[in-house]
C-alpha cells in the first residue's frame, strides 16, 4: 500500500503538539493546582498553551480510522485484516494498562490506572473491525450520530449502582473511581463518544484514496462545513457541550469563552471545532513538500512509538526538574493518580516550552531510526503494533 504522506504529517503535527500538554501537566508550576482552561484564573497564553493541544486527541482517532480504512480496503482478504484489526486493538489496550500506565506514574504497585487515548483507540479498532463488515457509508453514517447524539446522555440520570456505573464509564462518561484503599481508575477517555470519531474518520477515508485534484478541495469543503456548523451550534448556546460560552470580562476573554470546549468526553461542538481545523491543516498540508512537512513526517510514520517515548522522556524530566529545584528522591512519591511531583516544584510556562521544543528535537533521530528499522525486519511480528 502506498503511505499517503498528508497523513503522516498531519499525525506528526499533533504528536508534536501533543508533547506541550504533556511537559506543561508534569513540569508547570501551577499544573497541580490551576486549571489553564479556567477562565476566572488562567492567562490568555496558558489557556493557549492547553487549547491548542486540544487538536491531538481528536485528529489522531480519526486519522486512526483513516489508516483503518486505508488497510482494509487494500486487503484481497478482508476478513485477515479485520482480524489484525482486532488484534491490534486488544495489543494497544494492554499496552495502556501496562507500558503506559507505568510511564504515567512510575509506580511498579500500579495503584492507579487511567485509561486515556490509546485505550480509545485500541476499543475502537475492536468494534471497528466487526463494523467494517458494513458498507463505509453505514459505517459513517453510525459515526456522526454518536458524534451529534451523544450529548443527549446528559438528560440521562446517573447509575447509582456501582457496578453499572463502572461499566457505563467505560463507554459513555468520565469517571474516577477507588475500587479499594489502594487502586483507583480514571476513565478519561469512555469509548463511545471516542468511537463515533473513529468511525467518521474511517468513511473519510475513500476521500483520502482518491486523486489529489480531487480531494483536495473536498478537505477544504469539509473543514468549512465543519467549522461553520459549529460557530452556528455554539452560537445558539442551547445544545452540543455541557459548558456554554459566556460574555467574559472582555472582547478576547469572550472569544475564550467562545472557543473553550468539553474535551472530557469529546462534546459535539469539540469534534465539530477541533476536526474541522484538523481538516483545514490537511488541506493546506496535502500536496506540500518542505522542511516542516518533511520534519513531521518522521514522526507521524511512527506514532506509538513516539507516544510511549515521550512519555517516558517527560516523566524522567520532571524527576530531573525535582531534583534541581532542591527535592530528594524521598519527596518524589509515587501514589494514587499521582505522578510524584512535590507540591512546590515547577517551572514557568517559558520554560516549559523550551524544554518542548528540546524533547521535540531529541526524539527527532530516534524516531527517524525506528522508522526505517521497523519497515526493514518484517520478521518482528511485535513491530507492526507499535
Amino acid at each position: 500500500m502506498n503511505r499517503i504522506t498528508t497523513i503522516d504529517v498531519m499525525r506528526g503535527l499533533v504528536m508534536v503538539i501533543m508533547a506541550l500538554d504533556h511537559v506543561r501537566d508534569l513540569l508547570h508550576s501551577t499544573a497541580l493546582t490551576q486549571s489553564p482552561t479556567d477562565l476566572a484564573t488562567t492567562t490568555t497564553p496558558l489557556f493557549l498553551t492547553r487549547w491548542i493541544t486540544h487538536l491531538c486527541a481528536p485528529t489522531f482517532v480519526f486519522l486512526s480510522g483513516t489508516s483503518a480504512y486505508l488497510v482494509l480496503s487494500k486487503k484481497q482478504h478482508a476478513d485477515s485484516a479485520r482480524r489484525f484489526l482486532r488484534k491490534r486493538g486488544v495489543v494497544l489496550i494492554l499496552l495502556e494498562l501496562t507500558v503506559i500506565n507505568f510511564a504515567f506514574w512510575f509506580d511498579i504497585q500500579f495503584r492507579s490506572m487511567l485509561l486515556q487515548v490509546i485505550y480509545a483507540i485500541g476499543g475502537g479498532f475492536i468494534i471497528l473491525s466487526l463494523l467494517s463488515k458494513l458498507s463505509v457509508k453505514q459505517v459513517g453514517i453510525i459515526g456522526l450520530i454518536i458524534i451529534a447524539g451523544h450529548n443527549l446522555l446528559q438528560l440521562v440520570p446517573p447509575i447509582e449502582n456501582p457496578t453499572g456505573k463502572f461499566i457505563s464509564s467505560l463507554f459513555f462518561q468520565v469517571n474516577f473511581f477507588q475500587l479499594t484503599p489502594g487502586f483507583a481508575v480514571l476513565v478519561a477517555y469512555p469509548l463511545i463518544p471516542w468511537l463515533g470519531i473513529m468511525l467518521v474518520g474511517y468513511a473519510f477515508g475513500a476521500t483520502m484514496e482518491q486523486p489529489m485534484n480531487v480531494r483536495k478541495p473536498l478537505l477544504l469543503r469539509y473543514a468549512l462545513v465543519s467549522l461553520t456548523l459549529f460557530v452556528v451550534i455554539r452560537f445558539i448556546n442551547l445544545y452540543g457541550d455541557p459548558a456554554p460560552w459566556a460574555v467574559q470580562k472582555s472582547p478576547l476573554f469572550t472569544f475564550l469563552s467562545f472557543i473553550n470546549v468539553t474535551k472530557y468526553p469529546p462534546s459535539l461542538q469539540y469534534d465539530l471545532l477541533m476536526l474541522g481545523i484538523a481538516l483545514l491543516i490537511l488541506w493546506l498540508a496535502d500536496g506540500a513538500d518542505n522542511v516542516l512537512t518533511r520534519a513531521l513526517t518522521v514522526y507521524g510514520k511512527v506514532p506509538m512509538f513516539y507516544y510511549i517515548l515521550h512519555w517516558y522522556a517527560v516523566h524522567l524530566l520532571m524527576i530531573a526538574m525535582t531534583l534541581i529545584q532542591g527535592y530528594g528522591f524521598a519527596d518524589i512519591q509515587a501514589g494514587t493518580l499521582n505522578f510524584g511531583r512535590p507540591a512546590g516544584a515547577g517551572v514557568d510556562l517559558e520554560v516549559v516550552c523550551l524544554v518542548w521544543l528540546g524533547l521535540v528535537v531529541v526524539l527527532y533521530p530516534l524516531c527517524r531510526w525506528y522508522g526505517r528499522y521497523k519497515p526493514a525486519h518484517p520478521e518482528i511480528g511485535i513491530l507492526r503494533y507499535i
